[in-house]
C-alpha cells in the first residue's frame, strides 16, 4: 500500500472516530433536553397537588397572567391563585433550584478533587451553615425584622468560611483529596457539636427555630429566596460550562498532564471553588442544612450520561432538581397534613448511597 493509500485511510478513520463522536454528544444533548422536559412536566405536576387541589388548566392561566403582567386576562379562583403563587410555585420552583445548585456544586467539587465523595455536605458546609444560623438565631436577631436577611446571611457567611477553610489547608498543606474529604468531616462534626451546644442553652422558641432550620426544609419559602438562587445558579452553570473541556483533562488525567496541556490547574481549582461554594453556600442559607443531594445527583447523573463535563455538569443539576423535588413532594403528600422537612427524606436515600461509594470505591470511576 502506498503512502497516499495509507494517508487517505487514516484519514477515513479518524472521519469515521468524529462522527461517531459527534453522533453521540447529540445523543447526550438529547437526553439532556428530554430530562428538562420531563422535570418541566413533573413540576407542573407536583405544583397542582397539594391539600387544596388545583387543575392544570388553572396553574397554566395563573403563570400567564403573572409572566404577562397582567395583560392575559383569566377567570381564576382567587383563593387558588393565591396558593398557587405565593406557596405552591416557590416552594416547587425553589426545590428545582436548590437541587440543582447543590448537585452542581458536587459536582464541581467532585472534579477539582477527583473523588466522588466529596459534596457541600461532606466537606462541612452545611454544618458551618446550621452553626451560623443557630448563632443569629440565638442573639435574637432571626426574631427582628431583620432577621428575616440576616439569618440567611449569617449562615451564607459561615458556609463560605469553612469551605475557605478546607481547601485553603488542602492547598497550603498539599493534602490528597482523601486527606480534605476527612479534614471537611471533622469540621462538619466539629460545627454540629457547636450547633448542639447553642440548643443546648437556647430558650424554648430559639431552640424550636434552630432544630428546624437544621432539619432542612423548603416550608414559607419566598420568591425573593427563589430569585436570589437562581440568580446564583444562572451566572455560575455557563461559566464551569465553558471549561468543561479543562475539567474533563483534570479528572482523567491528572494535573500533569492538565499542565501540559496548556491548563492552569491552580486557576481551573480556584474557579471551580469559587462557584460551587457560592452556590451551595446560597441555597443552603435559605432552606437550611440538606445534605448529599451534592452527592447523589452527580453519581446518578455519571452512571447515565457518562463523565464528559459538556453534559455531566448540566445532567447532574437536572438530576438534583428531580432529586429534591421528588423528595419534597413525598415529604408533603406522605403523611399529610404533616409536612416531613425534606433534609430528612433526602437523608433516607443518601446515607445508603453514601455507605455504597465508600465501600466499592473504583479507581477508574472518572473513566
Amino acid at each position: 500500500m502506498d503512502i497516499a493509500s495509507s494517508a487517505g485511510l487514516a484519514r477515513g478513520q479518524s472521519d469515521g472516530i468524529s462522527s461517531l463522536y459527534r453522533r453521540a454528544g447529540y445523543r447526550k444533548a438529547a437526553v439532556i433536553l428530554c430530562a428538562l422536559l420531563v422535570l418541566l412536566l413533573v413540576a407542573g405536576g407536583v405544583a397542582i397537588v397539594g391539600i387544596a387541589e388545583t387543575g392544570l388548566v388553572t396553574l397554566l392561566m395563573v403563570i400567564l397572567q403573572k409572566v404577562s403582567f397582567g395583560h392575559f386576562v383569566a377567570e381564576v379562583d382567587p383563593q387558588q391563585a393565591r396558593v398557587l403563587v405565593y406557596l405552591r410555585l416557590p416552594r416547587v420552583v425553589m426545590a428545582m433550584v436548590a437541587g440543582g445548585s447543590l448537585a452542581f456544586a458536587g459536582v464541581l467539587m467532585q472534579a477539582i478533587t477527583r473523588n466522588p465523595l466529596v459534596s457541600p455536605y461532606t466537606i462541612g458546609v452545611s454544618s458551618a451553615a446550621a452553626f451560623g444560623a443557630s448563632i443569629a438565631i440565638m442573639f435574637g436577631i432571626g426574631f427582628s425584622a431583620a432577621g428575616l436577611y440576616f439569618v440567611p446571611l449569617t449562615a451564607f457567611l459561615f458556609a463560605l468560611g469553612c469551605a475557605v477553610l478546607v481547601f485553603s489547608m488542602a492547598w497550603l498543606r498539599g493534602m490528597g483529596a482523601q486527606t480534605m474529604v476527612l479534614t471537611g468531616i471533622a469540621l462538619m462534626y466539629l460545627f454540629s457539636a457547636m450547633t448542639a451546644a447553642v440548643q443546648f442553652v437556647a430558650t424554648q422558641e430559639q431552640l424550636a427555630r434552630v432544630v428546624h432550620w437544621t432539619f432542612g426544609s423548603l416550608n414559607g419559602i419566598g420568591w425573593d429566596a427563589v430569585a436570589v438562587s437562581g440568580a446564583a445558579l444562572l451566572v455560575a452553570l455557563p461559566l464551569a460550562q465553558s471549561r468543561a473541556w479543562q475539567f474533563n483533562a483534570l479528572t482523567s488525567a491528572g494535573d500533569d498532564v492538565s499542565r501540559s496541556l496548556g491548563i492552569n490547574v491552580a486557576l481551573l481549582r480556584g474557579i471551580a471553588v469559587v462557584l460551587s461554594v457560592v452556590v451551595s453556600a446560597v441555597v443552603i442559607s435559605f432552606t437550611g442544612v440538606i445534605g448529599f443531594v451534592g452527592l447523589i445527583g452527580p453519581h446518578v447523573a455519571r452512571l447515565l450520561i457518562g463523565s464528559d463535563h459538556r453534559h455531566l455538569i448540566p445532567f447532574s443539576a437536572i438530576c438534583g432538581a428531580m432529586l429534591l423535588l421528588l423528595a419534597d413532594t413525598v415529604g408533603r403528600m406522605a403523611f399529610s397534613p404533616t409536612v416531613i422537612p425534606v433534609g430528612i427524606v433526602v437523608a433516607f436515600v443518601g446515607v445508603p448511597l453514601f455507605l455504597h461509594l465508600i465501600l466499592s470505591r473504583r479507581s477508574e470511576y472518572f473513566s
